[in-house]
């Protein structure tokens, strides 16, 4: 009777220590983490492929000219231009640059074996005057600053004519020892219309009195003029002027201030 007690005690045991393993788990169940990853997979992969096709689109766009207004906005122009052209200042188009080209008039008369020196008259109708006057042989500075100042004098003498050889050899001038002398001046409001010579340039010449004879006297310089100032040309020997436009001239043109 002992012997079945202790056999029932046992199986009450074993049923009691099943019951508890059973019932009780050793470890927390794990969580299925299957779906949450295939659901962010599938995310990042749409993400992509739209980005894929939206890049596509735009450089096709690019391609074809529709964006190329679009792309060039104002900042990106900014930010490509050269900073050192900033400080270019470009002059505006309708500034006019002081200057003057007169050539001779050929309506003036001098008188033959006059040596003394004469004032030249130039004519401004057939000539060029841009923000420069001019008054009885007097080319006026209107605008102060540094001027390239020239003049061209050309002096000639002969007799045309076979049957007048003896007759002109009895009429003709004494030229074998004429000075032929150009002188450029300036007067300066400065000091009180004086004038100062400028530049000045000739010859003695020897000619023949029968026979075609010329010669021309050329000079320019750089000088400083102010508002008011006037330029003008004398001669010696002016009856011997050449009076065509591209042997006599005179005339100035600005530099710089």
């Amino acid at each position: 009777m002992a012997a079945t007690t202790h056999s029932s005690e046992y199986r009450a045991y074993l049923r009691n220590t099943m019951d508890i393993e059973a019932g009780q788990q050793r470890f927390p169940p794990v969580p299925n983490s299957e779906p949450t990853y295939r659901s962010l997979l599938i995310g990042t992969l749409a993400v992509m492929g739209l980005l894929q096709v939206a890049s596509s689109v735009a450089i096709l766009l690019h391609l074809t000219g529709y964006l190329q207004e679009d792309m060039q906005t104002e900042p990106v122009l900014n930010a490509l231009k050269d900073p050192r052209k900033k400080s270019r200042c470009k002059p505006p188009k309708d500034v006019i640059t002081p200057s003057a080209h007169l050539p001779i008039r050929t309506a003036q008369d001098f008188p033959k074996n006059d040596y003394s020196v004469v004032n030249i008259k130039w004519d401004e109708q057939h000539g060029n005057l841009n923000k420069m006057g001019y008054q009885d042989g007097n080319l006026l500075v209107l605008e102060s600053g540094i001027y390239y100042v020239y003049a061209k004098t050309c002096f000639r003498y002969y007799n045309i004519g076979a049957e007048e050889v003896r007759e002109a050899r009895t009429r003709a001038q004494d030229v074998s020892t004429a000075q032929l002398i150009q002188y450029v001046y300036h007067k300066s409001i400065k000091q009180n219309s004086r004038k100062v010579l400028l530049m000045k340039t000739g010859s003695t010449k020897q000619w023949n009195n029968m026979s075609y004879n010329m010669y021309c006297a050329q000079q320019s310089r750089v000088v400083h003029l102010v508002e008011g100032d006037a330029l003008f040309v004398e001669v010696s020997n002016a009856w011997m002027l050449d009076r065509e436009a591209e042997g006599t001239y005179f005339g100035a043109i600005k530099w710089g201030n």
